[in-house]
Parts: C-alpha cells; sequence; structure tokens
C-alpha cells in the first residue's frame, strides 16, 4: 500500500484546546508503506526558522520509522487568516491522486481552526487519502483515527452555531442603537456554499471561479462571470 502526506500550523488555541479535551490517544502502530506529502505554516512576526527545522526534523524521523516518500511544502512568513500557497498546492495534489496522505508535526499547524480542520478533514474522506498529525497520535487510516475526526467535525458545527448567534447579537445590538449596518449581503447562501465546499475540496481559486461559471451561479454583481479575485475576496471574508 502506498500513501502520501504534509505538515502544517496555525495559532488557534482553541484547536489544541479541543483535541486535548478529547483525551485521544491513538496506541495502534499501524505499519504501512507511505508517499509523503509534509509542509510548515509560521506567523508571520517574529519566527526563527528553528521551528520549521524542528517539524520537517520529526516528519522526518517518522517517516523514516514508517517507510514513507515524502514531498515536504512549507509556507513562512503568512500568518493564520491568509490562505496559503503550497497547502492549496499540497490539497490538490492529494485531491487528484498523486498523492496518498497529508503529514503535520502538530495539528495546529494545519488548520486555523476547528472549522477548517473539519473542512480538511471533510476533503480527506472524500478523496480517501490519510492525515497524520505526530503530536496528537492521529492517523484517519485507523478506525480510532476516524472516530476522533467524526468527533471534530461535531465541533465544528457547533463552533459555526456559536458564531452565527454572536453575528446576529451583534447587528441587533447595532441596529437597536441606530447604526446603518453596511451595505446589504450580495451573496447568495448557495454561492457561499458551493464555495467552502469546493475550497475545501482543494480547488484553486481560478477552478472554482470556472465551477461557479459552469453551474451557473450568480455573482455578488448579478454577472454570470467569476473573477479568481472575487473568490479569494469572498472566501477572505467568510473565514474573518
Amino acid at each position: 500500500m502506498t500513501a502520501s502526506i504534509i505538515p502544517i500550523r496555525s495559532a488557534d488555541a482553541t484547536l489544541h484546546d479541543v483535541y486535548r479535551g478529547l483525551g485521544f490517544r491513538d496506541d495502534e502502530n499501524v505499519a504501512f508503506c507511505t508517499k509523503m506529502l509534509p509542509f510548515g505554516r509560521f506567523e508571520a512576526v517574529p519566527v526563527s526558522r528553528a521551528g520549521l527545522d524542528a517539524q520537517e526534523a520529526a516528519i522526518r524521523a517518522e517517516a523514516q520509522r514508517r517507510g514513507w516518500e515524502l514531498r515536504m511544502f512549507a509556507d513562512e512568513g503568512k500568518s493564520g487568516k491568509h490562505i496559503n500557497p503550497a497547502l492549496s498546492e499540497a490539497l490538490e495534489m492529494l485531491a487528484t491522486g498523486q498523492a496518498d496522505g497529508l503529514v503535520v508535526a502538530k495539528m495546529d499547524r494545519l488548520a486555523r481552526s476547528v472549522i477548517h480542520a473539519a473542512e480538511i478533514s471533510a476533503q480527506s474522506r472524500r478523496f480517501g487519502w490519510a492525515l497524520v498529525a505526530l503530536d496528537m497520535n492521529l492517523d484517519t487510516s485507523t478506525p480510532a483515527g476516524k472516530a476522533m475526526m467524526q468527533m471534530l467535525a461535531v465541533f465544528a458545527e457547533f463552533e459555526r452555531d456559536l458564531i452565527s448567534e454572536r453575528t446576529r447579537a451583534a447587528l441587533a445590538a447595532k441596529k437597536a442603537q441606530g447604526v446603518r449596518i453596511g451595505a446589504p449581503e450580495r451573496m447568495s447562501r448557495d454561492a457561499k456554499t458551493k464555495i467552502i465546499e469546493l475550497r475545501a475540496d482543494g480547488l484553486s481559486f481560478a477552478k472554482i471561479a470556472a465551477t461557479l461559471e459552469a453551474d451557473g451561479v450568480l455573482s455578488p454583481s448579478g454577472a454570470m462571470s467569476w473573477q479568481p479575485s472575487t473568490v479569494r475576496r469572498a472566501l477572505a471574508r467568510m473565514e474573518a
């Protein structure tokens, strides 16, 4: 059996707390030959190169132990709020079957939030690649690993509901104070849903734009055409 994998980092303490709070430990030693895609990401300032080197060293050590073939990816100088080109490239490789898995030294280096982690997990299930996080002893090719990620999806849905509730409450308070809330939302729920799903599947902004056009989804301006920059801005607003 062959597999492939990638490493990543985010500053979201809540995500790490959720994993720890689950009390998950996977003691299974599953030996399988893998072709891995590793990736590392750091805060914009100030981070030393040593942190990235440490992540890579941990991944290489595990790869040697388990007989994995690696292809390294890294995004340096990117904050957790930015879309990372290296991660996008790695996810696209996984989606197109060019690799069999993603390995991270630390799970909180993979995603910006619980929601983001759940989206990546959903993509791994859809395309059948493994997600391995060394610090959590997590391997989604095992039953225990799959169960943990299913629990993560529940937490992600809970977080989405909390965000929506807080947003509605804040807008209601502003309206009660007579504050005029910016321009009306012009992007349909269908467009938002498709953008999130397609991005979670690893598609580039250009491919998402092309897919939206092919599906006849109207852009915020009401046109049938979509630009990659429009998709990027829309996703940034939704993730803010």
